[in-house]
């Protein structure tokens, strides 16, 4: 029973591998179409355009990270469980 079980699951497993290092471009499928172009703008954006993130989708980071320890400041939200 484990030998068939073995047998029937590495290849499984060996063409499930396979197809996780595939590096080609991407494409559309024949027969599809690309999403709605989006509101306001006249020219439908290319597929790699649509997998760039805008600037506005990555922010940089605006806080300063703590150097060395601080006494917090009081929470007003941080209230006791109600009983």
């Amino acid at each position: 029973m484990r030998k068939t079980a073995a047998l029937i699951l590495i290849p499984v497993l060996a063409a499930a591998l396979a197809g996780c290092g595939q590096r080609a471009s991407l494409a559309v499928k024949q027969g599809e179409r690309l999403p709605p172009t989006p509101y306001g703008r006249g020219v439908q954006p290319k597929p790699m355009e649509l997998l760039s993130p805008p600037t506005l989708a990555i922010p940089e980071r605006s806080v300063e990270l703590r150097t060395r320890s601080e006494a917090r400041e009081d929470d007003p939200y941080d209230l006791p469980p109600p009983e």
